[in-house]
């Protein structure tokens, strides 16, 4: 166990090694040499962007500053004189057709840039095309919820089987996610430029190994000098927050793309229009949680994990090693929320906060399937990404998230113990 915690620690140390001074090249650049720019993406939700849209920038006085046009990506840029307030203009002719500005939003916005950085400017483009047919568009954020609620259960079961085996709420997770993004993305774009696919893969040994390093160099010895509950869920709070913002330190503030699978043509079938990357994270995702659910009814390793999740001390004093079930419990369960990152990561781009903005959904999947239980944790996802996503066929995108939340409200009221758990008597 000692070897493996020190190997952990080694493998942690040269990424830091490694990091640190790239990140400490990249600020001075910023601050002695880096452009100003103004910058962003026109895009429809994750996966639909917006080309050779025109945006036009002048300065305070209304002088020209300079034009972009948007590029397959959605992207454009536009480097400004210096440090200062900018008139940014969007052509909302040259949108595509059937596509225009949210209500209530503007074609024209200020911005305010410090010299040397990069700005990020948004445009809230994007209404549905009013020419495509209700059903068309309900198949497909169907397929666009299948595919959110599978992201979140693999990140959900981790947490699920984690309070199962411990009594633990982990309020990290979520900087485990953002963690396993970002690791992959640096594999695949600086270490190396290794493939997505073999980049994940060492992620998950990574993350693994970062979770184990948690439970046994720092739970394990608090339980040990029998810290309750409430101090440990405590500690996690904090870790999360020291988390963020050291991910944020060597990682920064922008968000980044994977190099790989960005570009690619939609496949259209019947009333869906998917990419091949879509078809296969949804491929993979249900491949790993078939396999982690088999695993868990037929493997020694799943009955001990069941039996150490239903009574602890009684698997104990039936010879399970409980504290090396625990062990690999932290590992995979921080293997997969590594992973479900780099799904996440490349659904969308890739930031400090990934994880956290996931934490709240991943929570709600949870404990609306069953505190504890990894059936109900992927049960519970699949239906907060569902909602999720079909909310948006008559809500705002941007208040989504609430109806999912609502209907775990209500599930709770009619079920404290979610769809899969057991009732128990408390006091």
């Amino acid at each position: 166990m000692r070897r493996c915690l020190a190997l952990a620690g080694l493998v942690l140390c040269v990424m830091l090694a490694w990091v640190i001074p790239a990140t400490a090249q990249s600020e001075g650049e910023a601050d002695s040499s880096q452009p100003t720019v103004l910058e962003g993406t026109l895009r429809l939700g994750f996966d639909q962007y917006f080309a050779g849209v025109s945006i036009a920038v002048a300065d305070q006085s209304d002088r020209s500053v300079g034009q972009a046009v948007t590029n397959a990506e959605g992207q454009w840029s536009v480097v400004v004189p210096g440090a200062g307030t900018y008139t940014v203009t969007l052509d909302e002719s040259t949108l595509p057709e059937g596509m225009g500005l949210r209500e209530g939003y503007d074609a024209t916005t200020e911005v305010t840039v410090a010299q040397g950085a990069s700005r990020a400017v948004v445009f809230a483009v994007g209404e549905a095309p009013k020419g495509t047919p209700f059903g068309e568009r309900a198949a497909q954020t169907v397929f666009n919820g299948l595919k959110f609620g599978l992201i979140i259960a693999m990140s959900a079961i981790g947490l699920s089987l984690i309070y199962g085996t411990t009594g633990l709420v982990n309020f990290a997770h979520g900087e485990l996610v953002t963690f396993g993004a970002v690791i992959a993305w640096y594999f695949n774009s600086s270490w190396g430029e290794l493939n997505l696919i073999v980049a994940a893969l060492v992620t998950m040994i990574v993350c693994g190994m970062l979770g184990a390093g948690l439970e046994s160099g720092l739970f394990r010895p608090l339980r040990h000098r029998r810290l309750g509950i409430f101090q440990l869920v405590v500690v996690t709070i904090g870790l999360s927050l020291l988390g963020r913002q050291v991910i944020q330190l060597f990682f920064g503030a922008e968000p980044l793309p994977y190099t790989d699978f960005q570009v690619q043509e939609r496949w259209e079938f019947g009333p869906w229009a998917v990419t091949p990357r879509e078809l296969v994270t949804v491929a993979v995702i249900i491949a790993i949680l078939l396999a982690v659910g088999l695993m868990l009814q037929w493997t020694r390793f799943g009955k001990a994990t069941r039996a150490v999740s239903d009574n602890a001390s009684l698997a104990e004093v039936s010879g399970i090693n409980v504290n090396r079930v625990v062990l690999m419990v932290w590992a995979m369960g921080a293997a997969l929320a590594g992973l479900g990152g780099v799904f996440q990561g490349l659904d969308s781009d890739i930031d400090p906060f990934l994880g956290f903005q996931l934490l709240l959904l991943i929570f709600a999947g949870v404990e609306l399937g069953g505190l504890g239980t990894a059936f109900g944790a992927l049960a519970g996802s699949l239906i907060i990404g569902m909602s999720t996503e079909v909310s948006t066929l008559w809500i705002s995108p941007e208040l989504k998230f609430v109806v999912p939340l609502a209907a775990l409200i209500g599930v709770l009221l009619l079920r404290p113990q979610g769809l899969f758990g057991i009732k128990a008597r408390v006091g």
